[in-house]
């Protein structure tokens, strides 16, 4: 964490520029493709290089149809460490003040925007005016406001925004929706979403708003809110939720600890979620219906996914989420494929919305409608 400060405070001050040398020394690795794959690998640059972004780098060498072919960082140790463990070439090495040049770069076909919630704004727009296609963590801003920038921002420079909800690819996660979309489950009447977990280091950037945009509900409870979503399968139409906060030293105004939201749907289904930073073993959808239930206990967490319905145990097959996120993102790129549970813009500018009424809501103590 002390090196994402690092990055943070010369981003701030703005680092002088990583140089950009030949590349005639380096190769790209060699990768033996899908055999049910011929088409070229979709070429992903990695933007922040922090315990996520290894994560992503690390999943990426099982891809099939995605490669890491370059990174963007604030700090030249981390991507001098890169080009050795990845063998990335120089040419493909740029910073945060650098990179818009990558729009120069044939190597780079898409960015993958790891960095702290506040900056994604700024950094989509520019990686799409750059004319690559833009991949980014969630939540993909601070408010829809921004988000919804973001999605014309990619829209104008005809390049696609895909946002890293790896959930929507998950198998167990798929067979609960399968079998509500098919009527197995029936009429679903409630949802519960459980998130959360004891948060560490008090000066990290998920604890300062500047950067964060808020406190746990900008991180851990997004997964609730679009969590709700798909496994109901609905919109919510109004909001209502609640604040706790014991410890404001380490949670700063505008930075929450705790939040229970109540989310309410036109079929008359309503959800009950939590978002915190300071109880441990929430990780946790109960989805009911007048047919059958399904849980998910773990629901989100890396892996593996645990799950069960009225009709017995899950028993899909655990896959790392990151690999198979960034292959059928490469698709969906590439292809055009369609996913049961969108990953684009638009889908996460719906998140957005939720969350500023949930803010609203806070903030007010009444229900807020949602359009």
């Amino acid at each position: 964490m002390n090196s994402r400060r690092n990055f943070l405070q010369k981003l701030v001050a703005s680092a002088i520029a990583f140089p950009l040398i030949p590349a005639d020394a380096y190769t790209l690795n060699e990768k033996k493709e899908d055999p049910a794959w011929d088409g070229p690998p979709l070429r992903v640059a990695i933007m922040g290089l922090g315990s996520y972004g290894t994560r992503v780098a690390e999943a990426m060498r099982d891809c099939k149809r995605a490669r890491l072919t370059g990174v963007i960082s604030g700090t030249p140790a981390k991507i001098t460490n890169w080009q050795s463990k990845y063998n990335i070439p120089a040419a493909n090495c740029y910073n945060y003040e650098n990179f818009d040049r990558i729009k120069d770069n044939h190597d780079i076909d898409a960015v993958y925007v790891i960095t702290p919630n506040a900056l994604h704004h700024d950094q989509v727009i520019r990686v799409a005016k750059a004319g690559k296609h833009v991949i980014c963590e969630k939540p993909m801003a601070v408010n829809a406001k921004e988000g919804q920038e973001m999605v014309d921002a990619c829209k104008k420079a005809n390049v696609k925004l895909l946002v890293g909800y790896r959930m929507h690819f998950e198998p167990k996660t798929l067979e609960i929706i399968r079998m509500r979309k098919e009527g197995e489950l029936g009429k679903i009447g409630f949802f519960q979403g459980l998130s959360g977990f004891t948060i560490g280091d008090p000066t990290q950037w998920r604890l300062n708003k500047a950067l964060s945009g808020g406190g746990a509900m900008m991180d851990i409870g997004i997964y609730s809110i679009n969590g709700a979503r798909y496994m109901v399968g609905e919109e919510p139409v109004w909001v209502t939720a609640q604040e706790t906060k014991t410890n404001p030293e380490k949670f700063k105004p505008g930075v929450d600890e705790t939040i229970q939201f109540q989310l309410g749907f036109p079929s008359g289904a309503v959800a009950s979620c939590l978002s915190t930073y300071s109880m441990n073993n929430l990780d946790r959808f109960f989805l009911d219906g007048e047919k059958g239930w399904a849980e998910l206990w773990p629901a989100t967490g890396y892996g593996p996914i645990k799950g069960r319905t009225n009709k017995g145990e899950l028993t899909q097959p655990h896959m790392t989420h990151q690999t198979v996120q960034m292959d059928e993102m490469a698709a969906i790129i590439q292809e055009g494929k369609q996913p049961v549970v969108p990953v684009d813009g638009d889908e996460a500018v719906r998140d957005l919305k939720i969350i500023d009424a949930i803010y609203e809501a806070v903030r007010t103590g009444k229900k807020v409608e949602l359009k």
